[in-house]
């Protein structure tokens, strides 16, 4: 068995962050008709990779070590502070940098100050949070189904 085998519960959270990755570019198709790659490995966008990515995690552990393990714990905290972040502080830093931008363009109009845009889409709606708590547990799911007992 390799030594990556070994650990069913980092393979269950890489699978989880790259079908959530993956996911976003025909959910980004379907929405704006037209295809984005640079989507797939952003920030933002549907289904959320970080909220993805969590849950994939804390089930694959509750599956292969067992519900009652401390680490299944931790990772159902660990869990719920990256998912409120996601839809709530990142969600809100969005749309500061949003009207930071909106300000700039409106009140230093013309080339006064060498400015770079700031980053706007840092968070997710909680339809997008949803997608990704969906996509961690059908992700892990499966895993768990293939994985060799």
């Amino acid at each position: 068995m390799s030594t990556l085998a070994r650990y069913p519960e980092l393979i269950a959270c890489l699978v989880g962050w790259l079908f959530s990755s993956l996911l976003k570019v025909p959910t980004y198709y379907a929405v704006h008709k037209r295809i984005n790659f640079r989507q797939a490995f952003g920030t933002g966008g549907m289904p959320s990779s970080h909220s993805a990515t969590m849950t994939a995690t804390t089930l694959g552990i509750g599956l292969f070590s067992g519900f009652d393990h401390p680490t299944f714990a931790l990772a159902v905290a660990i869990t719920m502070i990256v998912i409120y972040d996601a839809a709530g502080v990142r969600r809100e830093a969005g749309y500061h940098a949003m009207m930071l931008n909106r300000m700039i363009d409106e009140y230093l109009k013309g080339p006064l100050i060498d400015q770079k845009k700031l980053k706007e889409v840092i968070g997710h709606t909680p339809l997008e949070v949803v997608g990704g708590v969906i996509a961690g547990l059908i992700s892990t799911t499966i895993l768990w189904l293939i994985w060799p007992k």
